[in-house]
């Protein structure tokens, strides 16, 4: 057994220096690589989340990734085939957002392609200002997105490798690359054999800055300013009976097409049947009852609109309502005519005046114009008084956007694709018991979303970088689309993009041409392809599939928030494809909140790059910061602890350095002070086994950490270093020699997932030789077989009596103002005769941590033991 030569080790660690030399290292060991096509009980599948790729990663990112890789590290070292892959989330709303303000341009139809643009270029030929748009080709648009998302995932690629995650490159993936816009394809063509998918022209919800459809799971309410506005409305048909409605919406009055009341209201009982004439624009609406109408929020008479909400589009459908649809794609108002059909008026004339001034204008303007337009008594239908009654009242309230939008999300009626689900929520409640949760309590969350769900998943998006609907329409001879009869591709053709490929049987010249054909021009929502993670990483369907090998995965990681999307989405296509749950946990992370405690996110503008943490602490100290907070808890960006684990991480390498500066001749623990100790490590290892394998990882590293601080370092260093370099006493100085090495071969080990650079670091300069194994990844997860030879029962008390004796020691040494390292004439303990028994078998290693010239006992009968000194 030799030891190292301390001149040849350096006296800190050079962390950024180290970091790189083994992230070389790993990749020429192939220690992050899995075997291909073993058995799915010999394999562990890591889920992973694509992260989406627009901008730059913060450190809410590394703080969930980071939890993933520390059990991708411990399953590897327990004998498992880790499957960890990693994708890039790069199609989607985000991307084009970003490639809009990047480069200053906007895709629109019908725009000349112009190969190898040059933006600014254009913009001058054209005249077109700097900061204004560029109208560009769809194609052109698509290269740009991909120009900018391939730089975005090298510098998301650096931050992970930099952070150390044993991720398999070699099962990179995008969500847009040739085999996910297959799979998503094949996905689709699955659906509809199945008759799970459906297209329908019907009211769906709208984001007017993206001017896309968007799915309930993309949704999210904020709280905004807004005014109740107390309109007076005229009963048809009465001697001037009037009532008046209490909306936040006037700007909605003019596509009004009904009134309702709770049907117990006594206050309108009388009027369910009868007609409302409405303000300004004087539109007949059927008074009707609903029990949907909460009798105590505002005046308890509510008008129906196409479309103000989602209980609008009900009432619309259950009620055969009239559809007066005002506001546009672009969230301005649309020309419409009273007086023509469906806009019926009774005074047309003065509803067209007070229409036309609200045509073309943004809802907030039109807001503020209705006020005025219903501040004049000509606009009332009795022309005797203004129809706002008092000025408008203002509240907070909560208001549905796009998750990623600015304006609040409007509802208008559109073609679109859906996946049926609503009458799927059982099944996908049972899918959701089926898994295991970690923590537990945030299953109820997927099932209170599936229980709330009301309306199909909606997977349509009118943008343009995203996997194309693989769909084409046959066209009359009017050239108008055939919509029921829907044409599809031959699943051998698949990826295709209807845009640009031809459907069989037809021709390109007859596209777009009467009798002949017409592409699908909307694109998958992103969800869409990224609930198949599963089945992108496992090739499903593909000639190489490996869908028996690797589905269901072990686990799912993901935070919190994505619970209603990403995990809610893949156990529905699991169900839907594979009648199958996609994995068998799913573990969730919480938040990194910023000092106001509120979640950092890119949207909110409030969150911290990780580059200059790793500069800073290197990448152990930030792993062990996000690895020190259980499962669904929340954590803040706290540099004290980013500083706790640079300490640890230079404790180490002190530590083993002392520990293996030390040789010794004998292969046998003999003493019994040693082998006690090592039933403290063993009982160590076998709480932090048992916690990894729960997924508790943050309670693994505490009982490692505390293990390493409190007995190894502080104690039994202490207690053992002079015996340790006492080569008379051979057999002695041996064992203590070889238990200081085995503890640190074990901690090693433990500490590896969490602080993999510094372990193999101490580990290369010893243990690989030692071992035959080059890195400590590559070596196995200590278990208690290899510590159990070396103790003995009888002995298991005698190094936590000694602790306790140490401690006092060093409390009096305190008070009497001594420094730890001065000597004492002599050192009285107080115990009783069993307890003596057991210190003597270590006295001459309390003699030599104590530096205690003697030792005595007095007799006391009392469990506890207690000291003096002299």
């Amino acid at each position: 057994m030799k030891s190292i030569d301390l001149s040849k080790i350096s006296k800190i660690f050079d962390v950024n220096d180290r970091e790189k030399y083994w992230r070389e290292q790993w990749k020429k060991l192939r220690v992050h690589s899995r075997r291909k096509n073993t058995k799915q009980k010999q394999n562990f599948v890591i889920d992973s989340p694509p992260p989406t790729v627009s901008g730059s990663l913060h450190i809410g990112h590394i703080f969930s990734y980071t939890h993933q890789d520390l059990i991708a590290r411990y399953k590897r070292m327990r004998g498992f085939n880790v499957v960890y892959p990693m994708g890039w989330d790069d199609n989607g709303l985000p991307t084009e957002r970003r490639v809009q303000n990047y480069f200053g341009v906007r895709a629109e139809p019908n725009v000349p392609y112009i190969v190898n643009i040059d933006v600014e270029k254009e913009k001058e030929r054209l005249g077109i200002k700097k900061q204004n748009q560029l109208i560009i080709n769809r194609q052109n648009f698509i290269e740009m997105c991909s120009l900018v998302t391939s730089e975005d995932e090298k510098a998301f690629k650096e931050v992970f490798e930099r952070m150390g995650y044993s991720i398999d490159w070699g099962d990179l993936y995008t969500t847009i690359d040739e085999k996910s816009r297959r799979i998503a394809q094949r996905s689709f063509l699955d659906l509809y054999s199945k008759k799970h998918i459906y297209q329908l022209e019907s009211p769906t919800m709208w984001d007017v800055d993206y001017q896309t459809a968007v799915a309930q799971a993309e949704v999210e309410d904020r709280e905004k300013t807004g005014a109740y506005h107390d309109i007076e409305f005229v009963v048809d048909q009465t001697d001037n009976e009037r009532f008046i409605i209490s909306t936040t919406r006037p700007e909605l009055l003019a596509a009004c097409v009904g009134v309702t009341a709770h049907p117990d209201d006594e206050r309108y009982k009388h009027l369910f049947g009868k007609s409302a004439i409405t303000p300004a624009f004087f539109s007949k609406v059927p008074i009707f009852s609903s029990s949907e109408v909460d009798p105590e929020k505002g005046t308890g008479i509510l008008m129906v609109c196409t479309f103000g909400d989602q209980t609008d589009v009900q009432w619309w459908k259950d009620y055969s309502l009239k559809l007066r649809q005002i506001i546009g794609k672009n969230g301005r108002i649309i020309h419409r005519e009273f007086g023509t059909d469906g806009w019926d008026s009774v005074n047309p004339s003065l509803a067209n005046k007070n229409y036309n001034l609200i045509i073309g204008k943004r809802i907030p303007s039109v807001k503020k114009l209705m006020v005025e337009i219903l501040s004049d008594k000509q606009n009332s239908v009795l022309g005797d008084k203004k129809p706002l009654i008092d000025i408008p009242k203002q509240i907070n309230h909560q208001v549905r956007f796009y998750e990623k939008g600015d304006n609040p999300l409007e509802y208008l009626t559109t073609r679109q694709w859906f996946v049926r689900l609503l009458d799927k929520k059982n099944q996908l409640i049972d899918s959701g018991k089926s898994i295991s949760w970690h923590p537990s309590f945030m299953y109820k969350r997927f099932e209170n979303w599936t229980n709330n769900l009301n309306a199909d998943w909606c997977i349509s998006r009118q943008r343009y970088f995203g996997v194309p609907i693989p769909v084409w329409y046959p066209l009359n001879e009017k050239k108008l689309p055939n919509y029921d009869n829907p044409i599809f591709p031959n699943e051998n053709d698949l990826p295709i993009d209807p845009q640009i490929s031809v459907p069989n049987g037809y021709t390109e010249s007859q596209r777009n041409s009467p009798g002949g054909f017409i592409a699908e021009i909307d694109v998958f929502d992103t969800w869409f392809t990224s609930s198949l993670s599963p089945q992108i990483v496992s090739k499903w369907g593909d000639a190489d599939d490996e869908t028996k090998e690797l589905f269901p995965m072990d686990i799912r990681p993901q935070s919190h928030e994505i619970i209603r999307t990403w995990a809610f989405y893949t156990i529905a296509k699991a169900l839907l494809h594979n009648s199958n749950i996609p994995w068998k946990n799913i573990v969730i992370s919480g938040w990194v909140l910023d000092p106001d405690r509120k979640k950092m996110s890119k949207s909110k503008g409030n969150v911290i790059t990780p580059i200059e943490s790793i500069d800073k602490f290197g990448s152990d100290s930030v792993r062990y910061w996000a690895a020190s907070f259980r499962l669904g808890a929340d954590a803040t960006n706290d540099e004290s602890i980013f500083k706790v684990g640079s300490k640890l991480v230079n404790k180490i390498f002190n530590a083993s350095k002392f520990v293996l500066s030390h040789s010794a001749e004998g292969e046998e623990i003999t003493n019994d002070l040693d082998k006690s100790f090592l039933f403290e490590l063993k009982k160590t290892c076998d709480i932090a086994t048992k916690a990894y394998e729960e997924f508790e990882f943050s309670i693994a590293l505490q009982e490692i950490e505390k293990f390493f601080w409190n007995s190894f370092t502080d104690n039994y260093i202490e207690i053992v270093k002079l015996r340790a370099r006492n080569i008379d006493n051979k057999t002695d100085q041996s064992s203590a020699v070889l238990t200081l090495r085995k503890t640190l071969n074990i901690i090693l080990r433990m500490f590896s997932p969490f602080l993999p650079t510094i372990t193999d670091e101490i580990w290369s300069w010893v243990f690989a030789e030692e071992t035959d194994v080059k890195s400590v990844h590559l070596y196995h997860w200590p278990e208690s077989k290899e510590i159990e030879k070396y103790i003995d029962v009888q002995t298991n008390e005698i190094f936590l009596i000694a602790c306790d004796i140490i401690g006092l020691v060093r409390k009096a040494k305190s008070e009497k103002g001594l420094s730890l390292n001065s000597p004492l004439e002599e050192l009285i303990i107080i115990s009783n005769p069993s307890d003596q028994k057991k210190i003597r078998v270590f006295i001459d290693d309390l003699k030599n941590s104590s530096g205690a010239k003697i030792i005595s006992f007095q007799n006391e009968d009392n469990k506890d033991i207690n000291i003096k000194i002299i």
